[in-house]
């Protein structure tokens, strides 16, 4: 949610309510006030995304090991000061925000055409002004601070309800969000995340309070001010007429911009008619129409807490409850075991299937222009059909089970209504197992049946042995590869390297030598590949909960089988007709595990009948600068990171020079590659390969680029 005008209007026209605060000195006082209760902030994880996620690169698909560090900073300079930190995050978006949802998915749209083509023109990532946060990043930042040890929820209603409701009942000694809906809940004070400073520990309070008496309102009459200018509940056309009627009887002085008179405008005519003190139907007051009266209580009893009451609307009526449920589920116990996973952040897509029947997927870094590759949301589509038929029973009789609605994302999509996705049977041999012995049983039994259903969400439960035998983090990375090459007839064999060789090599590299990556330039298909692998990761993690969970979770996150520089790089590589042992940087374990993995990829695909063909394709060349030159004053950290040093190293030119008596061996042919759709490459006479020429610029400064 959102007020409209309300955050520039208090940081602009209202002096003295926004007020520097040092939050030790805060934090302090709140031990003083409350002795034996730790202070304690409520975190908006949603409106920190964009501030916790400044790597410098960011277009590749995630620099998520250097992210999840960059967390554990934030997270360790609250510890330092004594400050307990809760996470909060959305974990529906409700029926009736749908339509601004959609507003705003498709205005990032355009911010994602607009980055494609920087891409294609220059050859470089954009300046931070075009940031588009690295794909599932809100999940992934969930699972990230539940592996550091932090307190995290996933809400199962309006995430800000929840968050001002936890701030009431806990005491809190503050909000920390960027979001004015927090102006307007009656609760703990609200902090500024963007004007946050790590180095300091300060950052800016926006006083509710203070705002009350510029605009001589009391407290309870500040929801339907949010209403009448227009949140995410009453859009912010539909009472026009009635801002207008306020602007046109408003005494106040004419000097104001339109903006902040509108805003005292409608203070006013709210004052001015606000109902004698007990009184509870303010709203039924006002000259209106049925519908937009409903609309406005609708909004304003949204922002009234438990225990809290209205002026305004009868707060007798029940809170705001939770998804609709669609109680078609015939076992209690999944019920409740789904919701308590889903709020406890240990659970990814199920709760939401099982509760609503509704999902939704957000904007990935898809190039409309792109038409070789498939859409994320169509892509793994198959797999969530399978994913949805292990979730859903199936009626009695001859029905079939309810279709999920699904609103994702995707070029061509214009999100009017929702895709109709019907569930779709595992195809194991004795059936679809059921749910409560996959969340409930014990077992080497359980287990292995929890292992083949997972594989057979992506319909490789025949391949289950020869997968099971990888390390999790390898398992994963090479299912979805195999998954992707059987789903995409335009993968070719060097993507395939790309992909495989960045996994083997990420598991020897520390996230600050991950940081010495150096790129020649930004290839706009690589981007896409990088994106697309990572919302892949996402639906591997959701059946892995679906399933019982047979694999870690932390096991099959991005930080620990994803970077994005490091797959860009092997993608550049692997195109311009690096050898084996160039992709996996002269080491020889690496490359034999590389070479495994590979073989793995190209039998299982030739057993589908599925040849994958090598096609070099050469990217364009930048303009002389290495990935990571600024390009634009804006692409610079944020400064609440600014005292953020990370140690670089330095790599000589060729950074992974391969022992003195190693030679790179042929990939040329084998016995099996033919048959496996394995094409060698073109070789000189006297079968030395031709090599081409480094498409990275000679630089003797040490620091890396991104």
């Amino acid at each position: 949610m959102g007020v409209k005008g309300l955050q520039g209007f208090v940081e602009n026209a209202t002096p003295g309510t926004c007020v520097q605060v040092d939050l030790r000195e805060m934090a302090e006082q709140h031990r003083r006030a409350w002795p034996g209760r730790i202070p304690t902030l409520a975190v908006d994880g949603m409106a920190c995304l964009r501030l916790w996620y400044s790597c410098r690169a960011w277009v590749h698909g995630g620099q998520w090991r250097e992210y999840r560090h960059l967390l554990e900073d934030f997270v360790g300079a609250f510890s330092a000061a004594g400050i307990r930190l809760v996470f909060f995050f959305d974990g529906v978006v409700e029926d009736g925000k749908r339509e601004e949802w959609v507003r705003r998915r498709l205005r990032v749209n355009k911010d994602v055409a607009r980055v494609f083509q920087h891409i294609k023109l220059h050859g470089q990532q954009p300046g931070r002004n075009l940031l588009c946060i690295p794909s599932s990043l809100a999940t992934f930042s969930m699972f990230a601070l539940k592996s550091l040890g932090q307190e995290t929820w996933n809400t199962v209603l309006e995430a800000d309800y929840e968050i001002a409701s936890y701030a009431l009942e806990k005491g809190c000694m503050g909000i920390l969000s960027q979001d004015s809906d927090f102006l307007i809940f009656d609760t703990a004070p609200y902090l500024s995340v963007s004007r946050l400073q790590l180095n300091r520990m300060s950052t800016v309070q926006l006083s509710r309070e203070t705002l009350c008496r510029a605009l001589h309102l009391h407290l309870s009459d500040l929801p339907l001010l949010a209403c009448v200018l227009g949140n995410d509940t009453v859009p912010e056309q539909r009472l026009h007429r009635l801002r207008s009627k306020c602007m046109a009887e408003y005494s106040g002085k004419s000097s104001q911009t339109p903006n902040h008179g509108k805003v005292f405008a409608v203070a006013e005519f709210i004052s001015s008619n606000r109902p004698p003190s007990g009184e509870s139907d303010g709203i039924a007051r006002l000259p209106l129409s049925d519908v937009d009266q409903a609309l406005l209580e609708e909004g304003v009893r949204k922002y009234v807490l438990p225990g809290q009451r209205s002026p305004w609307v009868d707060t007798d009526t029940p809170s705001p409850r939770p998804m609709c449920e669609m109680e078609r589920f015939p076992s209690a116990d999944i019920m409740q075991a789904a919701k308590e996973k889903h709020v406890k952040a240990e659970c990814f897509m199920a709760y939401k299937v099982l509760y609503s029947g509704v999902m939704e997927c957000s904007n990935t870094l898809e190039d409309e222009e792109e038409k070789d590759l498939l859409p994320q949301a169509l892509m793994y589509r198959p797999a969530r059909e399978r994913l949805y038929g292990l979730l859903l029973p199936k009626p009695a009789g001859s029905s079939p089970a309810s279709a999920v609605k699904e609103w994702f994302v995707f070029p061509g999509n214009q999100l009017q209504e929702p895709d109709l996705v019907s569930p779709v049977l595992l195809g194991l041999p004795g059936g679809n197992p059921e749910l409560s012995a996959l969340w409930f049983g014990e077992g080497a039994a359980v287990l292995a049946l929890r292992t083949s259903a997972f594989f057979a969400v992506f319909s490789l439960h025949d391949f289950t042995q020869d997968l099971q035998t990888l390390d999790t983090p390898l398992m994963a990375v090479t299912l979805l590869v195999i998954y992707i090459s059987l789903q995409d007839s335009q993968l070719s064999l060097e993507d395939v390297e790309a992909y495989l060789s960045q996994a083997v090599c990420l598991r020897g590299k520390s996230y600050k030598e991950l940081l010495c990556t150096r790129l020649s330039a930004v290839d706009s298909r690589a981007v896409q590949l990088g994106s697309l692998f990572v919302r892949g990761l996402g639906v591997l993690i959701a059946a892995n909960n679906a399933c019982g969970s047979p694999f870690h979770s932390d096991d099959l996150m991005p930080w620990n089988t994803f970077d994005g520089l490091l797959f860009h790089s092997k993608y550049q590589q692997a195109h311009h007709w690096s050898t084996d042992g160039e992709l996996l940087e002269g080491n020889d374990s690496w490359l034999s595990q590389f070479r495994q993995l590979r073989e793995l990829v190209l039998s299982v695909c030739r057993r589908r009948g599925k040849d994958i063909h090598s096609t070099p394709r050469r990217a364009p060349t930048a303009s002389g600068q290495p990935m990571g030159s600024q390009d634009s004053p804006t692409e610079k950290r944020p400064q609440h990171f600014k005292n953020y040093r990370p140690q670089h190293f330095s790599y000589p030119e060729q950074p992974w020079p391969p022992p003195q008596n190693y030679r790179p061996q042929s990939r040329g042919p084998r016995a099996d590659t033919h048959e496996c759709g394995y094409r060698p490459r073109s070789r000189r006479p006297g079968g030395q390969r031709y090599r081409l020429a480094p498409r990275w610029p000679q630089h003797p400064n040490p620091r890396p680029h991104y």
